[in-house]
């Protein structure tokens, strides 16, 4: 009997299954979801090599502990201490470039988030997104290479001041003469703010993203890298093949027409920007009250 009564008193006290609650589904929800973001983004920069290292690292020091290696362990554990310092030191660029991505994201902006009642107009012309679609068409006709990166929101000031200053009214005829070959301007990117180029000859951080094609080389991968730390539209016109590409938001798309370049254009043309920061818990709630207006008149 003390058997029995043994073995049921080791099945409740470690067989038993726990009280699952809705709070426990919220919490492996967002561990679920932490997880994931945290793995997708050690697999798209070089991270991902570092990671297999540190598993390396780890496989010996369980060795060592189990063969008691007292020299090894002691190294291990040195090493360890400034470790966690030593890797937010070398990889701040891409802790930076994380925690931007899960900032755009706008995870809580449809339950808790902050209203904006300030519209703000169009951030350039109809005649800027035809002069665009001109030159692009133009330069991928003639296979020369471009690089044109059009501010959105987050200010390109930081590149803005590694090239030449220009603050020209935006023409097809100056885009195609900026990039012709043997210019003194052809190299490197041209920023747009507005209707205006405000400079040329600009240094764009290149992407370590593992997912972009071999073949595509440092004008893409640059017009990738700014989409990525920042919300601009880059356009991009292969001097190889002669096709257009757009990057926005960390994405490259390829073998673009005139007719979606300028649906793209059209798009960040007529964006809207929130700057009242009113507090709200809903945003149906807005839509709500308008209705309710409606219904009294």
């Amino acid at each position: 009997m003390n058997v029995v009564q043994n073995l049921k008193s080791f099945v409740s006290g470690y067989l038993a299954i726990p009280k699952f609650t809705i709070t426990d589904a919220v919490e492996i929800l967002i561990l679920t979801f932490l997880v994931y973001e945290i793995l997708m983004w050690i697999k798209n920069t070089r991270a991902w090599m570092l990671l297999k290292g540190i598993l390396m690292l780890f496989f010996f020091v369980i060795l060592a502990t189990i063969f008691n290696l007292t020299t090894i362990l002691w190294l291990a554990n040195r090493i360890f201490s400034v470790g966690i310092i030593s890797l937010i030191v070398v990889f701040q660029p891409e802790f930076r470039k994380a925690l931007e991505q899960l900032a755009r994201k706008k995870i809580f902006n449809g339950v808790i988030g902050f209203d904006d009642s300030k519209n703000i107009k169009e951030r350039f012309s109809t005649r800027t997104v035809n002069e665009l679609v001109k030159a692009s068409v133009e330069l991928a006709k003639h296979k020369t290479g471009a690089l044109m990166v059009i501010e959105n929101e987050i200010n390109l000031g930081e590149y803005e001041r590694t090239g030449i200053d220009i603050d020209a009214e935006i023409s097809n005829q100056l885009l195609i003469n900026i990039f012709e070959h043997n210019t003194p301007l052809h190299d490197g990117a041209v920023i747009i703010r507005g209707d205006r180029i405000v400079s040329a000859t600009c240094y764009l951080p290149l992407s370590d993203n593992m997912q972009l094609s071999k073949e595509l080389g440092t004008r893409h991968r640059a017009g990738v890298g700014v989409s990525e730390v920042t919300d601009s539209l880059t356009i991009i016109v292969s001097e190889e093949t002669g096709k257009i590409s757009l990057a926005y938001r960390g994405s490259l798309q390829r073998n673009v027409d005139s007719d979606e370049l300028r649906e793209k254009l059209e798009k960040l043309q007529n964006r809207t920007i929130d700057n009242t920061k009113k507090f709200k818990i809903w945003k149906g709630r807005k839509h709500s009250e308008r209705n309710k207006k409606d219904i009294n008149k």
